[in-house]
């Protein structure tokens, strides 16, 4: 089969776009063309100001933007034009009918294809298209059926799965140097044909033994298991967070401990207030549901007790806050320093906030009568509102979140007065915050709650702070253990 020279993408988001823009800077002579319906994600795209921002992603843009790399809205020209399709839409978890709640919702996938082959003139010979898309197993037949169906004389389609393994604020060096790649397809001469030539793409920067290929079901499965296993293990170090405040043991000496074990390693063991994100709920929740079509029951409830204790873990720490502050929070200020769900992540001028743990954590505060004063380095005013007015946050009263929160453009004006300070998101700046100033304008006692283990909390209790964390007690209580 001949070499790909010009590639497509459909979707210019999160996948779509960065994904596209280091396949440029390592093929440059492959035309790159990265198209989306909207004209202000697009226009942005050819802007300084990204519509994502993700470290060292600027910088490549400016390198290859204009030269193979190029940001458009006439998707059928890209499509006409282009030896292989990704394609890069959302497949967001379905809010109603059959599957609510947990099922992918595939209708931007299946209207990409069917946007393809409308698109595809006849005699334009073989087209590979590829999901990048998570989607659930036997996605890519769908597809395929799509496009047989609607197949025109002279013209023939493959379609691979070659699914995204990127972490939002690690995503070019994810891209850049990559565990693996997966390439899945048809187990016949014209499939493995076409797992050839997108690994030839790849292997500009990729090395060759980190190139697997296999069949299309396996390639769709490892990205829900990769999320699901990734999750687990979160929500394993967070148990024992609980164990160890109970018991007065330490959860980092614990993970330590584990992590140098050599089966198990020390990744994804910082335990926290929870996991957030768009992938990991979502795809878990997609896994349970796949689980649940194949009568899997036991299957399906495994993962979902995943999903299950991190909102116990969010609202654990919630409560935790309430219990230190004598029991009522009632009209009391907190301070929440950050709103994204990790550092490092965001759309142009605002952090990325999808399942946020501060989401959940701000819920349950207001539910007790909190007032809340929040700061973060990314998400804007906007966004946070939003956000606390969605219906599963605020059903019967969206408006109180006009009344009970407040925004700020910086952390010290965030703190004055309040009663308590939650750090939601482990923002490097949190870090050098000066502190002193900070405890010199709260109400005191001043309460800090570090939900990311990331604060100096000897110091702080020297300040004069009544610091409280995840998996370790610092103020000792005098408690009767029960070990029947």
């Amino acid at each position: 089969m001949s070499e790909i020279r010009s590639i497509c993408c459909l979707g210019a988001g999160y996948v779509g776009g960065p994904t596209c823009c280091i396949m440029a800077q390592q093929c440059p002579d492959i035309r790159v063309t990265v198209v989306d319906k909207s004209v202000e994600r697009i226009a942005a795209w050819n802007s300084p100001n990204l519509p994502i921002y993700e470290p060292g992603l600027m910088e490549v843009v400016e390198k290859c933007r204009g030269k193979n790399l190029h940001f458009s809205t006439d998707i059928e020209l890209a499509i006409k034009e282009a030896d292989l399709v990704f394609i890069c839409v959302n497949t967001p978890t379905k809010t109603f009918g059959l599957g609510k709640g947990k099922a992918a919702d595939l209708k931007y996938v299946e209207l990409a294809a069917r946007m393809i082959a409308d698109t595809v003139e006849e005699g334009q010979g073989r087209k590979i298209v590829v999901e990048k898309s998570t989607v659930p197993v036997k996605a890519a037949e769908s597809i395929s059926n799509i496009l047989r169906h609607n197949i025109k004389p002279g013209v023939t389609f493959q379609v691979l799965s070659n699914p995204e393994f990127l972490a939002e604020g690690t995503a070019i060096a994810d891209l850049l140097k990559p565990d693996r790649v997966l390439i899945g397809g048809e187990e016949t001469e014209e499939g493995r044909e076409a797992i050839s030539a997108l690994a030839a793409v790849y292997r500009n920067w990729v090395p060759q033994e980190r190139i697997i290929t296999m069949n299309t079901w396996s390639s769709e499965l490892s990205k829900l298991a990769a999320n699901a296993f990734l999750a687990q293990r979160i929500s394993s170090i967070n148990s024992m967070s609980a164990v160890c405040e109970a018991t007065g043991a330490d959860v980092s000496e614990v993970a330590e401990a584990i992590g140098r074990d050599s089966r198990i390693g020390p990744k994804f063991l910082q335990a926290s207030v929870g996991f957030g994100g768009s992938c990991f709920q979502k795809d878990i929740l997609n896994l349970v549901y796949i689980s649940e079509c194949l009568n899997l029951p036991e299957v399906a409830e495994y993962w979902s007790q995943v999903v299950s204790f991190n909102n116990f873990q969010r609202f654990r720490f919630s409560q935790r806050i309430v219990e230190c502050l004598f029991n009522t929070i009632t009209d009391k200020k907190i301070c929440l320093l950050g709103f994204a769900f990790k550092k490092n992540t965001g759309r142009v001028a605002k952090g990325d906030t999808r399942e946020s743990a501060a989401i959940y954590i701000a819920k349950h505060l207001l539910d007790e009568g909190a007032r809340l004063d929040i700061y973060d380095p990314k998400v804007t005013q906007q966004q946070i509102l939003m956000e606390l007015s969605q219906p599963n946050i605020s059903p019967e009263n969206p408006d109180r979140i006009h009344e009970l929160v407040t925004c700020h453009s910086d952390p010290y004006s965030a703190a004055i007065g309040a009663h308590a300070v939650v750090l939601c998101t482990e923002w490097d700046e949190f870090v050098t915050l000066d502190y002193t100033r900070i405890y010199a304008n709260m109400t005191k006692p001043a309460f800090l709650f570090d939900g990311r283990k990331i604060l100096d909390h000897e110091n702080l209790i020297k300040i004069g702070f009544h610091v409280e964390t995840i998996g370790k007690r610092l103020h000792r209580k005098n408690i009767e253990r029960s070990w029947n």
